[in-house]
C-alpha cells in the first residue's frame, strides 16, 4: 500500500465507519441521564412527568431513529455519488454530522428532547450514506472483491485481498470502544456531560471535512462516471506512487465498456428473477439475521443488560469497556483470518457462538438468585456474543452479497441487503426494552433461535465464495 492510498482509506474509515460504531454505543452509557432530562422537560411543559411506559417509548425512539435515518441515507447514496462523487458525498455528509452534533449538544440548554431525536436521525442519515450504503462508500479505494472482480464489474479502484475490506469493521469496533471509554464516570459519563458526549461526533467529521480535500477524487469515478481520463490518470499517479498507470487506465476503460453493455436490474426485477432466487433469499437471510441476532440490543443496552444481570452499578462502565476491548481484538482476528479460513467457516462459527452465548445469558439470569456467581457468566456470555459477531457476521454478509451476484444484479442486491439491515436495526432498537420487560430472561432465546437457524441455513445452502 502506498502512503496516499493508505491515508485516504484510514481517513474515510475514521470519519464514517468509526462514527457509525460510536453512534451505536453512545446512547448506552447516558441512558439514565437522557431519560431524566426527558422527564424533567415534560414536567416543565405539562406540569407532570412521563409515565414509565411513555418514557421507555420516547427513549426507544431516540435510540432506534438512528436506523431510520440510516435507511434513508443508504437509499440515497447511489444518486449522491453519481452527482457529487465520493469525496463530494463524504464532505456533504460530514457537514450533516456537524449539524447533528449542534442539535444534540445544545438540546439540554434549549430544553428540547426533539433536538436529540433529530440529531440522532441525522447521524443515521450520515452512516447510511457513508458506511452501510449500497456503494460501500466507507471504503471507496479498497475492496473485498476476489482477484477476478474486474471481470464482474468492480465497484472500487484497486483490487486487494478480502482482509483489507475488513478495515471498516475494525473501525466500527474502535468507534464502539471509544464510546464506551468516553462514557466512563471519570470522563463524560456524568449527568452534566451527556450533551457533549453525544456531540463528540463533530470532531472526526470536521477532521474528515478538512483533510479530504488533500486527496484526489476516486479514479474510477473520474474515468467511468465523468469520462475524465486526465483527472483519473493524475489521481492514480498520486495513489499508486508511480507515473506508469496506463495498464490500470486500460483496465478501467475496459470496465467502462463492459458496464455500458450491462443492463442493471431493478430491485423489483431482482425479487422476481427466478434465476437468482437462492442468491436473493441468501442475502435476505444473512443480512436480516445479522441484525436480528441481538447484537444491536447488546450495543444499545449493554448497561441495562448488566444491571439486570446483577452487576454492581459502579462496576458496569468498566465491564462495558472490557467488552469493547474484546470486540476490537475479535475484529482484528476476523480481519487476518478471513482469507485463510474462508467465508462459510467464520460466519457459521460466529452465529453458532452467538446462539450458545445468548442461551447462556438466559440460564445465568434465571439462576443468579440462587448462584450469585452466575452474574459473571452473563458478562462472559455478552463478551462471547460480541466476539462471535465481530469475527464473522459483522462484515461477511456485505462481502458475500457482492460475490453471489454478477454486476447486473449487484446494485439491487446491495439495496435489498442494506434496507433489511437498517429496518432490522430499527426494529431491535425500538422493541428490545419492551421485549425485556414482557419476557424477562427468556427474550434472549428469540435471538438464540435466529442465530442458530441462520447458521443452519448457511451450512446447508450457501457455498464458499472465496476466490470464486
Amino acid at each position: 500500500l502506498t502512503f496516499p492510498l493508505l491515508s485516504v482509506t484510514l481517513l474515510v474509515s475514521f470519519g464514517s465507519s468509526m462514527l457509525y460504531g460510536y453512534n451505536l454505543a453512545v446512547v448506552n452509557s447516558p441512558a439514565v441521564h437522557i431519560k431524566a432530562f426527558y422527564n424533567a422537560t415534560w414536567s416543565q411543559r405539562y406540569g407532570h412527568g412521563l409515565a414509565p411506559g411513555s418514557l421507555t417509548l420516547l427513549y426507544s425512539l431516540t435510540v432506534s431513529i438512528f436506523a431510520l435515518g440510516g435507511l434513508v441515507g443508504s437509499l440515497l447514496v447511489g444518486v449522491l455519488v453519481e452527482r457529487y462523487g465520493r469525496n463530494g458525498t463524504l464532505s456533504r455528509s460530514a457537514l450533516f454530522v456537524i449539524l447533528a452534533g449542534g442539535f444534540m449538544g445544545f438540546s439540554r440548554e434549549l430544553g428540547s428532547p426533539e433536538m436529540v431525536i433529530i440529531g440522532r436521525s441525522i447521524t443515521g442519515l450520515h452512516s447510511g450514506r457513508c458506511c452501510l450504503g449500497s456503494g460501500a462508500l466507507h471504503s471507496p479505494f479498497l475492496t473485498a472483491r476476489s482477484p477476478t472482480a474486474h471481470l464482474q464489474g468492480a465497484e472500487a479502484d484497486f483490487i486487494l485481498p478480502a482482509a483489507t475490506g475488513s478495515v471498516g469493521v475494525i473501525f466500527i469496533c474502535l468507534g464502539i470502544f471509544f464510546a464506551q471509554v468516553l462514557g466512563l464516570p471519570e470522563l463524560l459519563g456524568e449527568d452534566r456531560f451527556w450533551p457533549l458526549f453525544l456531540s463528540v461526533v463533530v470532531i472526526p467529521a470536521s477532521l474528515q471535512l478538512l483533510l479530504l480535500h488533500c486527496f484526489p477524487e476516486s479514479p474510477r469515478y473520474l474515468l467511468i462516471e465523468k469520462n475524465d481520463v486526465c483527472g483519473a490518470t493524475k489521481a492514480l499517479r498520486r495513489f499508486l506512487g508511480t507515473r506508469d498507470v496506463q495498464d490500470v487506465i486500460e483496465e478501467m476503460k475496459e470496465e467502462q465498456r463492459s458496464l455500458s453493455s450491462v443492463e442493471m436490474v431493478s430491485v423489483w426485477q431482482l425479487l422476481w428473477d427466478r434465476s437468482v432466487r437462492w442468491q436473493t433469499l441468501s442475502v435476505v437471510v444473512v443480512n436480516a439475521g445479522m441484525q436480528l441476532s441481538g447484537i444491536d440490543a447488546i450495543w444499545f443496552y449493554t448497561n441495562t443488560i448488566f444491571e439486570n444481570a446483577g452487576i454492581p452499578v459502579s462496576q458496569i462502565p468498566y465491564a462495558t469497556v472490557g467488552t469493547g476491548t474484546i470486540e476490537v481484538v475479535a475484529g482484528l482476528i476476523g480481519c487476518f483470518t478471513i482469507e485463510k479460513l474462508g467465508r462459510r467457516p467464520l460466519i457459521i462459527t460466529g452465529f453458532c457462538a452467538m446462539g450458545i452465548c445468548l442461551a447462556g445469558i438466559t440460564v445465568s439470569l434465571l439462576l443468579q438468585t440462587t448462584l450469585p456467581w452466575m452474574r459473571y457468566v452473563s458478562v462472559a456470555c455478552v463478551v462471547g456474543i460480541i466476539a462471535g459477531f465481530c469475527m464473522g457476521p459483522a462484515g461477511i454478509p456485505f462481502l458475500m452479497t457482492a460475490e453471489l451476484f454478477t454486476q447486473s444484479h449487484r446494485p439491487a442486491a446491495y439495496i435489498v441487503g442494506g434496507a433489511l439491515n437498517w429496518l432490522c436495526n430499527f426494529t431491535i432498537g425500538f422493541i428490545f426494552p419492551f421485549l425485556q420487560m414482557s419476557s424477562g430472561a427468556f427474550c434472549y432465546l428469540i435471538f438464540c433461535g435466529i442465530c442458530l437457524l441462520v447458521a443452519l441455513y448457511v451450512y446447508l445452502i450457501i457455498p464458499e465464495t472465496k476466490n470464486k
